[in-house]
């Protein structure tokens, strides 16, 4: 096998493995259960919050003017159940916030 289609192949492997990184943030619960935690970071030049205390999970990105912003454009809510968990998003040009509170299961 020749060197470019090599090359395109992991190109295309890179940028599937990118493509679902903001999936993979959506098992917040993955190792980090029972606990109370706090996390901020810059995504580029967007302000990421996260934060957890047991059964809720809240997650906030900020990019000024909307640079950087990874959502659907324009202003937008939605609201739906993963399981026994709600989770509510709100959008905006420049602020996306996401909030998930799950069910307690008190058989454990």
């Amino acid at each position: 096998m020749s060197v470019k289609p090599m090359l395109g192949m992991w190109v295309v492997a890179a940028i599937g493995s990118g493509m679902l990184t903001p999936a993979l943030a959506d098992h917040w619960r993955d190792g980090r259960e029972g606990g109370d935690w706090k996390d901020e970071f810059w995504d580029g030049p967007c302000k990421v919050k996260l934060e957890s205390d047991d059964d809720e999970y809240k997650e906030e990105i900020k990019c000024p003017n909307g640079r950087g912003a990874r959502w659907r454009r324009g202003e937008w809510k939605d609201e739906f159940w993963d399981g026994a968990c709600k989770v509510k998003i709100e959008a905006k040009r420049d602020e996306y916030k996401k909030e998930v509170k799950c069910e307690r299961d008190d058989d454990d």
